[in-house]
């Protein structure tokens, strides 16, 4: 079968059904993918088959929209092309391999984009380069230093094993936050629950009865009373402030920088996320280091890996100082940002030629030590996070049962 999915803009991507005869007189009946039908067309007929018929696949009302390219996708495809790379497979064939083979139909529409166009004369990295949605500089440049330095299994293992620390590390910061997030939310719908729908039902019992109920319990229904009265207006408002936080998430960089600086203030979460950034970097820039990137070449790339803005701006700081003339020591300590021992080990790994192996051992003790504040704020936030479940659900029904003990006093 031909393959005749060429990469194009995906709000002008088409896909059309054909009919073509092929070279061997064999009937072929299949899909392609391109800009207009006559684009098609012409692509069908330089591969020296004649088409027979050709329209536009018409689009289903009830078809499911494909699912994102996300990072693990990314991370699975550098493991899977360097391991088919590495048995000897052709990266052609390689590509068609995983493309055809892959889960997610959004990531293998995208893998036989960029085999068509190794296939059309370019190198893998500039392929790659063509999809900067999905592939960072830093992948880029990975792979074209691997292709030059005819060493590209080596690199694409190297990047491989970059994505999928960067990936575990990634999932630990989300679950120190996630998970505090997720349980107070889970206090406040219960807690909203009892006062709207609970707490009621308790207030007419005791007003049937008459009784004197104690103040404790007169404020939380009269907490009632406003939650039945007005809990559309904090409903109301709390999709208001998402909606507004997700549109400046998404467009606004002073927000983001803004969002990144108070993250790292934030107690146990904020030494996450420093630990987390020197993780990044180090592991970051032992990549580029083993591949030969030259290193102001390789901060560039670095910069962006961080993720946080914060460091972003003190390792762009340090390039300038690099090109300036200053060793890359002098720069790290200006910034005040990394900790001394990842300072000397890069000294000691500069004088000793081995800056990559050095700054590999810091990543994987910067991991672990995130792993281990991942495991002490989950065992911290446990016992809290009963505690505030306590003080509210059970406040909440102290405050109904105290009445009680009167009701027979007052029947009485």
């Amino acid at each position: 079968m031909v393959d005749t999915k060429k990469k194009v803009n995906n709000d002008e991507k088409l896909t059309f059904i054909y009919k073509a005869k092929d070279r061997k007189g064999k009937i072929i009946r299949d899909e392609a993918i391109g800009l207009s039908l006559n684009a098609v067309k012409a692509e069908l007929t330089s591969q020296g088959m004649r088409v027979i018929s050709i329209k536009e696949k018409p689009k289903s009302l009830f078809s499911k929209s494909k699912p994102p390219i996300v990072s693990k996708d990314i991370s699975l495809f550098a493991r899977q092309l360097a391991t088919m790379l590495q048995s000897g497979v052709p990266l052609v064939q390689s590509f068609d391999i995983i493309g055809r083979g892959h889960e997610n139909p959004s990531m293998s529409e995208l893998l036989l984009s960029i085999k068509a166009d190794v296939e059309g004369g370019d190198t893998l990295a500039q392929a790659l380069r063509k999809e900067k949605l999905y592939f960072d500089e830093l992948f880029c440049n990975l792979v074209d230093a691997g292709e030059q330095a005819g060493i590209l299994e080596g690199l694409l293992d190297k990047i491989a094993t970059y994505k999928e620390k960067s990936e575990s590390i990634k999932a630990k910061v989300k679950k120190a936050l996630t998970y505090p997030i997720a349980v107070l939310v889970v206090a406040f719908i219960v807690t909203a629950i009892l006062l709207i729908f609970v707490v009621p039902v308790f207030k007419d019992l005791f007003d049937s009865f008459g009784a004197e109920l104690p103040g404790f319990t007169l404020w939380v229904m009269g907490l009632s009373d406003w939650a039945v009265a007005y809990w559309y207006y904090v409903v109301g408002t709390i999709i208001v402030i998402v909606k507004v936080f997700g549109y400046f998430k998404k467009r606004s960089k002073e927000f983001n920088h803004f969002l990144d600086r108070q993250m790292l203030n934030l107690p146990i979460v904020g030494l996450i996320l420093h630990k987390s950034a020197v993780a990044r970097f180090a592991r970051t820039l032992a990549t580029m280091s083993a591949a030969g990137v030259p290193l102001i070449e390789a901060l560039a790339s670095v910069a962006g890996a961080t993720g946080n803005i914060v460091y972003y701006t003190a390792v762009m700081e340090m390039r300038s100082d690099v090109e300036s003339g200053n060793n890359l020591e002098f720069a790290m300590t200006r910034t005040k940002l990394f900790p001394h021992m990842v300072v000397q080990m890069l000294a000691i790994g500069e004088e000793s030629g081995s800056i990559d192996k050095m700054l590999n051992k810091v990543a994987d003790f910067f991991e672990e030590e995130v792993d281990n504040l991942v495991d002490n704020l989950s065992s911290l936030m446990e016992p809290l996070i009963m505690s505030v479940l306590g003080v509210l659900v059970g406040g909440l029904i102290v405050a109904m049962y105290l009445p009680i003990f009167k009701l027979g006093a007052a029947v009485g």
